[in-house]
């Protein structure tokens, strides 16, 4: 840690300032991207990739800031040149030159907390690249930019001593103290661990004092082809208070179909932090995607809630319109569109990996 963030970080627990992780579809003051570079990321596909970026932004755009992470003044040149193209009014973006490895926002950002005394402040959980790749010291250096530029108070998620790891995508949460996971992502003690040792009641521990959260609600796995090895924000997603989206795979022979079938029979015994029943409503999935004799992790789960639209992934099958409609249904206040996501899913993610909101401070503004 270097000196200049040391004001900046506090040592006591979040919620003793009465800090919580926000719903998502609470205000933001604005939404972080980070602009595509990396054409591993992509193999063979990165020219289309930028295109899809200024449709999310211009979409988001439309109610909100974006906040867009790129490597140098030449990137950011090649940013705005998409973004000009396609009608973004750049008064609604502000660029932040931050070398990375990846643009994976969700994951490698920072959980921004908020109290009611109109606070927000960041907690920096430790960033390891899902505990499958090499390069991610840059991405972990993120949260403690982001503290630095916006000059916003940081916690140190830890346990026990020891850097607590966590990916935003690991998670979703309604905003009154109940989060949503999968122990496939944080208990599996062989593949792609994260906290080595850690129990249950470790991260129910860390959800409690870092994001204010009294229930947790576990899932069993994620869906086929994710390459994070379980993120809940692929598989269920809070839409409001007491309501979930959770995916069902109808075809018996897709690989999906037992692992998803179970956890639906979890969440009909799941109760919210009221006591009261959570509310499921179903969400298809698309037909497989294959590229290159791999399987994509293609689900319309992975969406995201700005403050004036839902984006959905869409993946030129027939349930495109059928996964949108229910998402419209639900999301009466904002506009529901897809975004073509074929080529983006190639990087084994879309949407809601790539994005992170950042709540407004001002808590007479919460939506």
């Amino acid at each position: 840690m270097v000196k200049s963030e040391m004001p900046n970080v506090k040592k006591e627990f979040p919620i003793k300032s009465g800090f919580r992780l926000p719903a998502e579809w609470e205000k933001h003051e604005a939404t972080w991207l980070g602009w595509p570079h990396n054409r591993e990321d992509w193999p063979g596909k990165i020219a289309p990739i930028p295109w899809v970026y200024g449709e999310i932004v211009k979409k988001i755009s439309e109610g909100e800031n974006l906040h867009i992470i790129v490597e140098s003044k030449e990137h950011q040149k090649k940013a705005s040149k998409v973004l000009k193209d396609v009608g973004v009014n750049l008064e609604k973006v502000k660029f932040f030159i931050f070398k990375t490895d990846r643009g994976w926002m969700r994951d490698s950002g920072p959980a921004f907390v908020k109290n009611d005394s109109s606070e927000v402040a960041l907690v920096n959980f430790k960033f390891n690249a899902w505990a499958k790749y090499d390069n991610y010291k840059k991405d972990a250096k993120l949260p403690g930019f982001i503290s630095k530029k916006l000059k916003m108070q940081k916690f140190v998620a830890e346990n026990n001593g020891r850097q607590v790891c966590l990916e935003g995508g690991s998670i979703d949460v309604n905003g009154k103290g109940t989060l949503v996971t999968t122990e496939e992502c944080l208990m599996d003690a062989e593949t792609q661990v994260r906290n080595p040792g850690f129990i249950k009641k470790d991260y129910e521990e860390v959800f409690r004092n870092y994001l204010g959260i009294s229930n947790v609600l576990w899932f069993g796995k994620g869906i086929a082809g994710d390459d994070t090895h379980g993120h809940v924000d692929d598989l269920c997603r809070f839409v409001n208070e007491d309501t979930v989206v959770l995916v069902q795979e109808k075809n018996s022979a897709d690989k999906n179909y037992q692992p998803l079938k179970e956890n639906y029979e979890r969440a009909e015994s799941m109760l919210l932090e009221n006591g009261s029943k959570l509310n499921v409503i179903y969400l298809p999935m698309p037909e497989p995607m294959i590229f290159k004799g791999e399987r994509l992790p293609a689900s319309y789960a992975n969406f995201y809630i700005s403050n004036s639209c839902v984006l959905v992934p869409t993946f030129n099958d027939p349930k495109d319109r059928i996964a949108i409609g229910i998402l419209s249904e639900l999301f009466k206040d904002r506009i529901v569109t897809g975004i073509h996501a074929v080529d983006l899913v190639w990087g084994l993610g879309t949407l809601h990996c790539l994005t992170h909101e950042q709540p407004i401070a001002d808590k007479k503004d919460s939506i």
